[in-house]
């Protein structure tokens, strides 16, 4: 595999090749990390055993110096949500509470990780694989791939992917979504604000690179900085998120890459933000 380009889309992953693969400087953009689910053969369903290594993945990746880190999927779907038949293997409510817990890390990982997350959408995104897009900060889409959280047909509200959901999407396009199971095309998910962009298959590398590299280009403080104030803010009142919001402003403004940038446009001339 070349080092620059993430997984590639094989048809079935052979048992020696780990379930998570990690590319560095993917798509050709330096700083970014590329984690590819690599369970093609059962359609990137989120098993315990991929849970745990999308987690370990994440967190390892936390302290590194890459900017940003993309989500995608090998084969044809991005996701199909959670591991059914392993699911259906243990039914005893212990066994369901823990899976759940261990999932709903997961997707507070991907918001408490200092760099944004951009979900990389080929193909299908259903259920729990909806919710791992809804998660991410960020989400590029193939114009081929599909949406749904399709939980109600099986007599299972999708009650964990309705968090995100409900925080993406107004209220009646995220319940219309959760009560009908339907699927949505990519041009009405971005219609709608589960993704950011939508782009032919053929170009959806570049569509990624190209979002990456625009956030790869900020000063990494900044970025970090707004990322973790962006979540904090939705959970409080107006009045409170203002006070957070001015005290890291502040802070932000304190800082030397600020300082630089504001005094660069005084100036007329480009920031000087040399490593």
């Amino acid at each position: 595999m070349n080092a620059n380009q993430p997984a590639p889309a094989s048809a079935n992953a052979p048992s020696n090749v780990p379930l998570i693969e990690l590319t560095h400087d993917a798509y050709g953009v330096r700083g970014v990390g590329c984690l590819t689910m690599n369970r093609p053969e059962a359609f990137n369903a989120l098993s315990e055993a991929l849970l745990d290594a999308l987690q370990t993945q994440l967190a390892a990746l936390a302290d590194t110096d890459a900017r940003v880190v993309v989500i995608a999927g090998a084969g044809r779907a991005f996701c199909a949500g959670h591991d059914l038949k392993e699911m259906r293997a243990s039914p005893s409510l212990e066994y369901y509470r823990a899976l759940f817990a261990r999932c709903s890390k997961l997707m507070m990982t991907i918001q408490r990780l200092p760099q944004p997350v951009i979900a990389r959408v080929h193909g299908v995104a259903a259920a729990a694989g909806c919710q791992l897009v809804a998660m991410c900060d960020l989400a590029v889409a193939a114009d081929s791939a599909r949406f749904a959280v399709s939980g109600i047909n099986l007599g299972l509200f999708c009650a964990t992917p309705a968090v995100p959901l409900s925080r993406n999407l107004s209220r009646k396009a995220a319940m219309e979504m959760l009560l009908t199971g339907e699927f949505i095309d990519a041009h009405e998910a971005r219609q709608q604000g589960l993704i950011n962009r939508v782009a032919p298959p053929e170009e959806l590398d570049a569509a990624v690179a190209s979002l990456a590299a625009s956030i790869c280009a900020k000063p990494v403080e900044a970025v970090r900085a707004g990322k973790g104030l962006f979540y904090r803010q939705l959970e409080m009142g107006v009045e409170a998120a203002y006070q957070l919001a001015g005290q890291t402003m502040a802070c932000n403004m304190m800082d030397a890459t600020a300082l630089e940038g504001v005094q660069a446009f005084i100036d007329k001339r480009p920031p000087d933000w040399r490593e």
